[in-house]
């Protein structure tokens, strides 16, 4: 499921903490070696993710928490929902449906609300998830460079040979 809703989720949570373009500098697994969840990922500003039992997104800040799921909004206290959106640090949509956006910006000439390099790099936190679980290593990430930093190891697992006839 990691790389299947969690490519939803992780999107969401990218977006939330500002991170469209980028992404965590640390993947750090949980301390048992069979555990599904728990995986915390850390940001170049401090902020943590963690990989848990939500069933959604969840935003945990000083003043409350926010929780969002394909059409589930939920905030404690719910004072929070009522916030004035324009205010926010982010540029908060409403997207109900991912098709038409794509079509309204190819009409548009403009980006959707999650163009390609958006969903790659919400793809790439789920992949460096999967690799911190299956290989229960902590990885240090470089999201500019998109490499493991100080792990020759660990690039390797960045590229893998391609099948003949196909190169790159």
């Amino acid at each position: 499921m990691m790389t299947d809703w969690g490519a939803h989720h992780f999107d969401i949570a990218q977006w939330g903490l500002g991170m469209d373009d980028s992404g965590p500098v640390e993947i750090i697994p949980p301390e048992d070696p069979k555990a599904t969840k728990g995986l915390r990922y850390v940001y170049a500003n401090g902020v943590e993710l963690v990989h848990g039992n939500s069933g959604g997104v969840l935003f945990v800040g000083e003043s409350g928490q926010v929780f969002c799921n394909r059409g589930q909004f939920r905030a404690e206290p719910e004072s929070l929902a009522n916030e004035d959106l324009k205010t926010m640090p982010i540029q908060l949509y409403k997207s109900t449906n991912h098709y038409d956006d794509f079509v309204k910006a190819v009409r548009a000439r403009s980006k959707p609300v999650c163009d390609v390099e958006i969903g790659a790099r919400s793809a790439s936190v789920c992949h460096l998830g999967n690799l911190a679980y299956w290989n229960h290593r902590r990885l240090k990430w470089d999201p500019a460079k998109e490499v493991f930093i100080g792990d020759d190891e660990a690039n390797q697992w960045l590229n893998h040979p391609n099948r003949t006839p196909w190169n790159v």
